[in-house]
This record gives structure tokens, C-alpha cells and sequence, in this order.
């Protein structure tokens, strides 16, 4: 069994030192495009895609390119951006109606993130009032929500370090570093923050297949920033339990009801039922951006399930008998009483329901 110890305190004396474990950005603007790290090519390479109008930024997202939820209405906010210059360069006179075109193909890429929609919702309440070039306009608020999500990324890493005692180990499931984000991370950020705070002595990464996110991405980042992460199959994470090697398991959502069930990665309801039977805490990190407060339940968020041969292939390899079916749910949800701490740039709801969120959303 790895034991990766750490027992100095940066981040107690220098809060600057709790950028040192903040290396990585997956979304940027650059002049007049939107940069994406390809996600899908970590980590044996780093390359980036350049995206010049909306239907590339589409394609990327619904093709991984880009994935988490923040990164996700991210890169989709300045895919606005670009379909507004062109649109508006065709037509100075028609802009406002040709684009709802691009904004529905960013809507349609990906069905389960509600950030994508949120971000895109932010985008259009500026359409009406513009006079003139959109451009400035639609950058400006791109930038800001970009600029928001890592400030809350930041603040949801100190509030729930906080919950983590000293000594502890953790287990983290998919991505949700700066590569699912606008930078930091969530469920990741927790964890940089207990890092730097000397709390965290062990963090366990689970692959996450099919997609592999946990050892593809989260392993990368966390190796690119110092931080010591030991991977593990997604079967094993009930015995290292079970070893007494993790006292939270943390993660991020791409989509919370009003009830506090959280929408996630496959294999995070798992984690939770396994938690709950071995008494160890169960921690979902997520910006505001992240509660669909109109959905009463789980039970009504849609699943995305994405073509068998996600799972009948490994790197475009196949890995299973010719002939046999597959099942690709992308996402489960986590009933509510199998969550501890929900954490918010907001606040910290312990033990969620319908009324704690409630209060904590204003509605």
C-alpha cells in the first residue's frame, strides 16, 4: 500500500503558496479564438485545438475535448463570443437572430452539465441591450464567468479543506481539477488546498473508465503541480476503504436538484454506498452554477448515455468478446442522505435536503 506523507504547512503562513499547486488551464482566450487543451490526448500529448467559430467549440465539447461541467459552459460562453463577431460581421443588421442558431448547437452538445446551459443563459441576457460590434460586450462577460468560476474554485477549496482533519487520506473520483474548470478546480481544489494545508497525507485517484479521466487527467494534474497521487482500479476503492487508507472521498457534480441529489460521473454512487457502509465521509464540490433547483429530484435529471464502444474498446482497441453488447451510462446520481458535505462558493450545507438548499440557493 503507497503512503505518500506530507507534513509541511505552505499554505498555513503564505496563501500564495496555495497557487504553487495551480499550474494547469484547459480553456484560454486567445485574440480571436478560444484555446482548448485536447483532453483526449493526455497524457502521452499535450496539444491544443484553436477554435474559430461556435460549431468547433460544439464539436469539441460533445466530442471530450473539453469536459467537466464548469470548463464545459466555460468554453461555451466564448463560443458565443465567436458566433456574435461573425455573425455580426455578415450582418450588422440580423446578428441578433442568426446567432440563436450557434447557440442551440452549444446547447445540444452535451445534455446533462447544466453549467453549459447556465453559461449560455448569461450570454444571451446580454443579446438585446447591445448596440453596436456584440464583441466587447460577450468577451467581457465571457471573461467574467471564467474569472468567477476560479474565485469560486478557490473559495470552495478553503471551505472544504476545513472539513478535513489531519493525517487524512482521500479518494477522488473523474477529473475535477483545472482541467474540468476554469482553473483550480473543485472537488481537485478541495484537495489542493488540504495539500498545501498539511492535512491531506494520501490522495487515491479511481481510473474512471471508460473515458479513464482519473488516470489520464486527474493523475497528470496532479502530477504537474507536485502533488504525490497513487491510482487505483475503480473495483478496488470499497477494500482500500476497507485498509482504513481514505477518511473522505471527494468529488464534483455536474448537476444537483433542489433535493440535493447529485448528478456525476458513473461509478459515484458506488463511492458513496461504499462510504456510507465503512463510516468514512463523503464530500460534493460544486459552484452554485451546478443546482438545477427546478428539478424536485434526481430522479429528473437526464442521463446522457454515450455509444457501446466507449466500453467494448480501450484506446480504439478492443478489449471485449466480438458480438457482446454494452451499457454507457455517463453519470449516476447520489441520493442526498448519502451526502455529508455539500460544498459551495456560497457556504458548506451539511447533511443537504430540499430545505437546506433552499435557503442556501434563495429560493
Amino acid at each position: 500500500m503507497s503512503n505518500h506523507s506530507h507534513t509541511a504547512c505552505p499554505g498555513q503562513d503564505n496563501p500564495a503558496a496555495y497557487s504553487s499547486y495551480d499550474s494547469v488551464r484547459a480553456v484560454e482566450w486567445r485574440e480571436d479564438r478560444v484555446r482548448l487543451l485536447d483532453q483526449r490526448r493526455l497524457p502521452q500529448h499535450t496539444e491544443y485545438l484553436s477554435c474559430r467559430d461556435a460549431a468547433a467549440v460544439a464539436q469539441a465539447i460533445s466530442t471530450m475535448a473539453v469536459r467537466g461541467a464548469p470548463a464545459i459552459g466555460i468554453a461555451a460562453a466564448y463560443g458565443v463570443v465567436l458566433a456574435a463577431q461573425q455573425r455580426y460581421a455578415f450582418s450588422s443588421a440580423t446578428w441578433r437572430t442568426d446567432i440563436e442558431a450557434d447557440i442551440a448547437a452549444l446547447a445540444c452538445s452535451r445534455p446533462t452539465a447544466v453549467n453549459l446551459f447556465w453559461a449560455l443563459a448569461r450570454m444571451q441576457a446580454h443579446l438585446a441591450d447591445i448596440t453596436g460590434d456584440p464583441g466587447p460586450v460577450l468577451l467581457a462577460e465571457a471573461r467574467r464567468i471564467h474569472d468567477e468560476d476560479i474565485a469560486a474554485n478557490r473559495r470552495m477549496g478553503e471551505l472544504g479543506a476545513a472539513l478535513i482533519e489531519a493525517g487524512s487520506g482521500v479518494l477522488t473520483h473523474c477529473n475535477t481539477g483545472s482541467l474540468a474548470t476554469g482553473g483550480y478546480g473543485t472537488a481537485l481544489g478541495v484537495i489542493r488546498a488540504a495539500w498545501a494545508a498539511g492535512k491531506v497525507n494520501n490522495v487515491y485517484a479511481d481510473e474512471t473508465r471508460p473515458w479513464l479521466q482519473g488516470a489520464r487527467l486527474t493523475a497528470w494534474e496532479l502530477v504537474q503541480d507536485g502533488i504525490p497521487v497513487t491510482l487505483i482500479a475503480d473495483g478496488a476503492a470499497a477494500w482500500l476503504m476497507r485498509q482504513g487508507e481514505v477518511r473522505w472521498v471527494i468529488v464534483g457534480a455536474d448537476r444537483i436538484a433542489a433535493n440535493g441529489d447529485t448528478a456525476n460521473k458513473i461509478g459515484t454512487y458506488g463511492l458513496a454506498l461504499a462510504a456510507r457502509h465503512h463510516g468514512l465521509k463523503f464530500m460534493v464540490v460544486a459552484p452554485a452554477s451546478t443546482f438545477d433547483t427546478k428539478l424536485r429530484s434526481g430522479a429528473d435529471i437526464p442521463i446522457e448515455t454515450r455509444t457501446p464502444q466507449e466500453v467494448l474498446t480501450l484506446a480504439g482497441q478492443p478489449v471485449a468478446a466480438a458480438g457482446a453488447s454494452a451499457w454507457n451510462p455517463v453519470f449516476d446520481v447520489t441520493p442526498a442522505e448519502l451526502i455529508d458535505a455539500l460544498v459551495t462558493e456560497r457556504g458548506v450545507v451539511l447533511a443537504p435536503d430540499a430545505r437546506k438548499i433552499a435557503a442556501l440557493m434563495g429560493v
